[in-house]
């Protein structure tokens, strides 16, 4: 089975629905006299300010591409093959079809995960993982 088509540059945007009877958050912050909603600064508080509409798609972008157990697994041989290999390379290690294979792969690219290059013919990827580690550490490192 193949993966359904993303629409280009919202490859991980997700949308939650606010409940019945509740106006969709903007992210603003509460009115005076009401109290802050989850995941808002607290002033002495430990959670974090939000830190801007950039950071929280780079979040969904890169979650959303770690989502899936066949992403996770190319991020895996990609490292444990030095960080780089050919589009046929990575084929080969898989038992979908190519074009599912490549889909996995432009999610990746959109979640800034991997980079490709051209080398003759080949697409050669490469993984960044100084991105996953930017994005995913550093939402990690505010649990503790």
């Amino acid at each position: 089975m193949g993966l359904p088509a993303l629409p280009a540059g919202n490859a991980a945007r997700v949308s939650h629905p606010a409940s019945p009877g509740q106006a969709p958050s903007q992210g603003h912050p509460a009115s005076p006299g009401q109290a802050p909603s989850q995941g808002q600064h607290q002033p002495g508080g430990t959670g974090h300010p939000p830190k801007g509409p950039a950071e929280l798609e780079a979040l969904d972008a890169v979650f959303g591409a770690l989502a899936h157990q066949s992403r996770r697994t190319i991020l895996a041989v990609l490292h444990a093959r030095g960080g780089e290999m050919t589009s046929g390379a990575i084929a080969a290690r898989f038992d979908c079809s190519w074009p599912t294979t490549s889909q996995h792969l432009q999610v990746l690219a959109r979640a800034g995960l991997v980079t490709i290059a051209l080398r003759g013919r080949e697409h050669v990827y490469r993984l960044d993982s100084e991105r996953l580690h930017h994005v995913a550490g550093a939402w990690l490192n505010r649990f503790g």
